[in-house]
């Protein structure tokens, strides 16, 4: 049981790398702005939810990684974490 917890811990774990990971490299790679001023431009139009979404979608990739490794419970980690960050998102879009 103690194994099973683990895998699920890690794989929402690298979840949420993958989606901090996402959000840089937006910032940084796909942004014309430089990435203080991407960050203010994000706060003043409040797109929290919008960034974020754009950014899980690297969870997408490490689910699959997951699934073809056969590392099922790392799966069901990285979509737990995904839901999470739906959540946020849905919260973030009606405040």
């Amino acid at each position: 049981m103690g194994a099973l917890k683990k895998d699920i811990l890690i794989g929402f774990s690298t979840a949420f790398f993958a989606t901090f990971s996402g959000i840089y490299f937006y910032l940084e790679y796909f942004s014309s702005l430089e990435f203080n001023e991407t960050i203010q431009m994000i706060k003043q139009g409040h797109l929290y939810g919008k960034v974020i979404s754009l950014a899980a979608i690297s969870n997408l990739f490490v689910f699959f990684i997951f699934i073809k490794k056969k590392q099922d419970n790392r799966a069901k980690g990285v979509l737990l974490a995904t839901i999470l960050i739906a959540l946020i998102t849905l919260i973030f879009k009606f405040t």
